[in-house]
């Protein structure tokens, strides 16, 4: 599958089958489901350069040995971000239940990309 966020029934619009026949999206969704592909939600993250996942992964394997006393010592925020210039929509991508953080499954998001409230 090339683009991995192209619903079932754009898919059907776009393929066609033996002796040029459309299909249904309802045959595009039993193929994928048959190979092992769901509909789900996109992680959505940070865009991140190549030299930000090697400062992620030196950073994880540094502070792997931490003892508990000392994991303790992090603070964690329980913020919660609300968008306001624009809606959050439901973005459904195809993919296997182990790709979530795969290249092709995350959608990027500029941390900056719009109007938000902070509470």
């Amino acid at each position: 599958m090339n683009n991995r966020f192209l619903s079932a029934s754009a898919s059907s619009r776009q393929t066609r089958g033996r002796n040029n026949q459309r299909i249904s999206a309802n045959t595009v969704r039993t193929r994928l489901s048959t190979s092992g592909l769901r509909a789900r939600r996109p992680y959505i993250g940070p865009i991140l350069t190549q030299r930000h996942r090697q400062q992620r992964t030196l950073w994880a394997q540094e502070h792997v040995a931490w003892d508990p006393v000392q994991r303790q010592s992090v603070v964690f925020s329980d913020k919660s971000r609300f968008c306001i210039a624009h809606a959050d929509g439901r973005v459904r991508l195809w993919r296997r239940s182990r790709e979530r953080y795969q290249a092709d499954c995350v959608r990027e998001l500029d941390k900056w990309g719009g109007a938000s409230l902070m509470m």
